[in-house]
């Protein structure tokens, strides 16, 4: 799923687009994928009535003997789920996220690296989504550099879209360092801690959680190719 104030996917502007990447689509990357989009969803806008009953009976995620951190933060978010009210979750969302003025988050990669908002790490981004066809339509309330647009990014180099093929692992490891890794977790931290985050601190927790899976996976596959060669 996609929100309309994640970036938005233009035609190709560049040979990377061509790049092959093996059909069909594995399990793995769909799920990979699937949580992306959700992630996106959730630091983009609050979710609405139809949202949380979709997760308060979603099936659980289950570690098959690994980090078991995602199976709960999973769990604990799908709970929540099915007990809060969409207009409170609407009202934290706003509290946290929107204000006239600077509201209390802003999660934005340029905030975090740079200490500004709309600095040299947003335009760095766009010349790099540019080289992917991905590009910002105007009306879009949201930077290219929130970590929710990232999410919705990184879901399609994973899965592709209309106009833009899959990316490679390296490829979506590549973005994945250099636009995330360096600042999701101080940001999700911001978040957790926030005064009056309740369902949010979940949503932050899940995050980190799997954010966390990508960036070891990262380093592990990375490392596989490095012994193959």
């Amino acid at each position: 799923m996609s929100h309309p104030d994640a970036p938005q996917i233009d035609r190709p502007a560049d040979p990377v687009n061509t790049v092959a990447v093996p059909l069909p689509l594995s399990g793995e990357d769909q799920a990979r994928a699937d949580l992306y989009a959700l992630l996106s969803r959730l630091l983009l806008a609050a979710p609405d009535a139809g949202l949380l009953d979709a997760l308060a009976h979603a099936d659980p995620i289950l570690s098959e003997g690994g980090d078991p951190a995602l199976e709960q933060a999973w769990e604990a978010l799908t709970l929540a789920s099915g007990v809060m009210d969409p207009g409170a979750v609407a009202e934290e969302f706003d509290a946290l996220f929107v204000s006239v003025g600077t509201p209390p988050l802003n999660p934005y990669g340029s905030r975090y690296l740079a200490g500004y908002m709309n600095d040299t790490p947003l335009a760095e981004l766009r010349a790099d989504l540019a080289r992917f066809g991905i590009g910002r339509v105007r009306g879009v309330g949201e930077f290219e550099d929130h970590l929710g647009a990232l999410c919705e990014t990184m879901r399609v180099l994973i899965s592709g879209a209309p106009g833009i093929a899959r990316q490679s692992l390296a490829r979506q490891e590549a973005f994945f360092e250099v636009h995330i890794a360096p600042w999701y977790e101080r940001c999700l931290a911001d978040i957790a801690g926030a005064e009056g985050a309740n369902y949010y601190r979940l949503v932050a927790r899940l995050a980190g959680a799997f954010l966390a899976i990508e960036a070891q996976a990262f380093v592990v596959g990375e490392a596989l190719t490095e012994s193959s060669v």
